[in-house]
């Protein structure tokens, strides 16, 4: 695959350029989603730039604190170089920044961005996320398609299916003649049809905190069986059948919120999206 592309003395990272295009996306499904609810003011595009940010830095956050001692590696190969050329510490810290994301730190910090500006719009927290939820899972399918362009290591175990993929100039390189599952594309296509089953489902009247609890729960099964056939190292259990990566823990964590959510919500007061 193609991590970087170079034009001139330009060089652009393939994987800012599909995060570029999912929030893009997402942005556009937000404007019709607040459309038909009648939020006519309501500013899709400044909400979706907000969100991004704050997810990319979640994201990033939440990877480099899984393991301290790899943090602490990547600082020092980044502050060594700016202490003889102090412009080698801007282009050393951009380069680090290019790769090693974590999704649930992403949505995390996510969450908490459309919260408050949910409160700023005077819409209840619980509201302003089901409105986001079409949004949030076409824009990380999307996203993913980054992972696939960079080989950024978020591909399968090696297989012998007539679609699998290499990725010898990938960020994390697959070993000379190893096919590997496209894991990407599956969260891609999953992402899609849940989307597409959220946007449906949005059109009905539902209780407050539905579509969140609909989004956690589907999202996390997704993600929870992509981790079986996923490189990512099982840190939970590791030497028995239950071996767990910690994105596959965080999914069964989503699920499992996103069910009780559900349950809890279920008999609360609807709203009527044509209303």
């Amino acid at each position: 695959m193609y991590p970087f592309i170079h034009i001139g003395p330009l060089t652009l990272g393939t994987f800012g350029l599909m995060l570029w295009l999912a929030a893009v996306a997402a942005m556009l499904v937000l404007h019709a989603n607040y459309q038909r609810n009648g939020l006519k003011d309501a500013d899709a595009l400044n909400v979706v730039a907000l969100v991004v940010i704050a997810g990319v830095l979640g994201a990033k956050a939440w990877h480099e604190l899984q393991d301290m001692a790899m943090l602490k590696l990547a600082l020092h190969e980044i502050a060594a170089p700016g202490l003889k050329h102090p412009a080698d510490l801007l282009l050393g810290f951009l380069h680090w920044f290019q790769a090693g994301f974590a999704w649930y730190g992403g949505m995390i910090a996510s969450i908490v961005a459309l919260i408050v500006l949910g409160w700023q719009m005077k819409l209840r927290p619980l509201r302003m996320l089901d409105l986001a939820a079409p949004s949030a899972a076409i824009g990380y399918g999307i996203g993913r398609l980054g992972c696939l362009t960079s080989g950024d290591g978020d591909y399968g175990i090696a297989t012998k299916v007539p679609w699998g993929v290499a990725f010898p100039n990938g960020l994390v390189p697959t070993p000379p003649g190893v096919h590997v599952h496209p894991t990407p594309i599956y969260e891609l296509l999953f992402s899609l049809v849940l989307a597409w089953f959220l946007w449906k489902l949005g059109k009905k009247a539902l209780p407050v905190g539905w579509m969140t609890g609909t989004y956690l729960l589907w999202s996390g099964v997704g993600r929870a069986l992509v981790e079986m056939i996923r490189i990512n190292p099982k840190i939970y259990w590791p030497h028995t059948q239950y071996a767990t990566s910690n994105a596959q823990a965080a999914a069964v964590g989503s699920a499992v919120v996103g069910a009780l959510m559900m349950l809890a919500v279920r008999n609360g007061k609807k709203v009527d999206p044509t209303n």
